[in-house]
């Protein structure tokens, strides 16, 4: 197998972390456009990937700092799950996905790349989107600029959260 060389990865995995990547995100709001946060909610936020498998690869994280699904309680995965389902929406709708990898590794024996805070992955999928390179060459190619896939798909969650977080609201009480 041959390996590119992708410098700007070795800071993710060079940084000693004492602390989750998540939670510094949930606690610095002000660096939301650096970060590629895509909306936050009462329970969860949204935010791209930053090494995506496929081009408007994101993820729904929860709040709540835990790697056990089942510690999370019923308002956190009932609103984690209508983000999910409206990103998918958006996927389609957007950028024209054809369909959507959707799925959460859960520890690092499930191949977990942040283990210790549970996470979905939405990754858009096209017909044909692993072509030769990938199969003959094992390399992935990503050719759509992040900033304005971020910019679109930001946009998309703003226009309908509002909307999604008063029924999420509505359904709390």
């Amino acid at each position: 197998m041959q390996h590119l060389c992708a410098p700007w990865r070795s800071e993710y995995f060079s940084a000693k972390k004492d602390s989750c990547v998540f939670c510094e995100i949930i606690n610095s709001k002000e660096d939301d456009e650096k970060n590629g946060v895509l909306f936050r909610a009462k329970h969860c936020f949204g935010i791209m990937n930053l090494y995506p498998y496929s081009p408007g690869h994101f993820m729904i994280i929860p709040n709540h700092h835990t790697d056990k699904i089942e510690e999370l309680d019923e308002q956190t995965w009932f609103e984690m799950s209508k983000f999910v389902r409206l990103g998918v929406e958006i996927l389609k709708r957007e950028l024209h996905a054809q369909g959507v990898n959707i799925g959460m590794n859960l520890g690092k024996a499930a191949g977990a790349g942040i283990a210790e805070h549970v996470h979905y992955h939405l990754v858009p999928r096209w017909s044909g989107d692993t072509n030769f390179i990938t199969t003959i060459a094992d390399v992935r190619v990503n050719g759509t600029p992040f900033h304005p896939l971020y910019q679109k798909l930001k946009k998309a969650f703003s226009g309908v959260i509002c909307c999604l977080l008063y029924t999420s609201d509505a359904a709390d009480e």
